[in-house]
């Protein structure tokens, strides 16, 4: 997700830092940015000069000491409390007080991130959706401490990289998650328990709900490991069994079958 900010960012006039811990993470990203600019050139969205504008914005490190020159940082890596709390410490060293960060968490606690940090109040999330240049949607999550100048900036940063930001306040899965990740899971317990098909479960919804795409289909999307993290996130917040995740879903998780990312997943790939 980070290569879907980076590339709206830098289409919306701004100059992006992109950072990951190998080049070849840095190349990935970078072409598939690339790619998805063409693909607005191809659709009239965009001029080819506008593409290569963008293309000239973002500038890329395996080091954090460039963000020291940062207004914004939004940390988009794995989905792992630690990891990130690792990653926001040595950023708030970097960056000087103004720096706004953020988080594009889907269900980590805001306020806990936000005290590995010196900054509390100037520490927010931005759960961007994915594919970040097609979904509008920016859910921002203040934290306990998150000040009110901040949310102002952050929503105002939304608008201006032609998202819609919608406020809310620090709960386990916000509400995006607290919503969607129950709905999965339930249809992997309906596989599970041999309700229906695959693509019957898919299709249902699809069609009977409206949804563009159906839950198995859209956890493969996500990352199967991404929902059974959510989903223990839910579960350890509110302590509530209705929260438990699948087991089909930790068996497949242990397997390696993550969805679309590994190749296999509910569907093959």
């Amino acid at each position: 997700m980070g290569s879907g900010i980076a590339h709206v960012a830098a289409a919306c006039g701004f100059q992006v830092l992109l950072s990951d811990v190998e080049t070849s993470y840095l190349e990935k990203g970078l072409g598939t940015i690339a790619r998805n600019l063409d693909r607005e050139v191809a659709k009239g969205k965009r001029t080819e000069r506008d593409k290569e504008a963008a293309l000239g914005r973002i500038t890329t490190s395996t080091v954090l000491s460039g963000f020291a020159e940062s207004d914004v940082v939004i940390e988009a890596v794995v989905e792992d409390e630690a990891v990130k709390a690792d990653l926001l410490r040595k950023l708030d060293s970097i960056c000087p007080p103004t720096t706004i960060l953020a988080s594009n968490t889907s269900s980590i606690s805001i306020t806990r991130l936000a005290g590995t940090t010196g900054r509390p109040e100037r520490f927010i999330g931005m759960h961007f959706m994915n594919p970040v240049p097609l979904m509008a949607l920016v859910e921002v999550i203040r934290g306990i401490a998150t000040s009110d100048e901040t949310a102002s900036a952050t929503q105002e940063l939304a608008k201006r990289l032609g998202k819609t930001p919608l406020l809310c306040n620090d709960s386990p899965g916000f509400v995006s998650n607290r919503v969607l990740m129950p709905m999965i899971n339930e249809a992997i317990e309906c596989l599970r328990e041999g309700v229906a098909s695959r693509e019957a479960i898919d299709g249902i919804m699809k069609l009977g709900m409206n949804h563009p795409m159906g839950p198995l289909a859209l956890a493969d999307f996500v990352g199967l490991d991404t929902c059974l993290a959510i989903l223990r996130v839910l579960q350890d917040g509110f302590g509530d069994p209705r929260y438990r995740p699948s087991p089909l879903l930790v068996k497949m998780v242990d397997a390696g079958w993550l969805g679309k990312k590994s190749g296999r997943g509910f569907y093959e790939y």
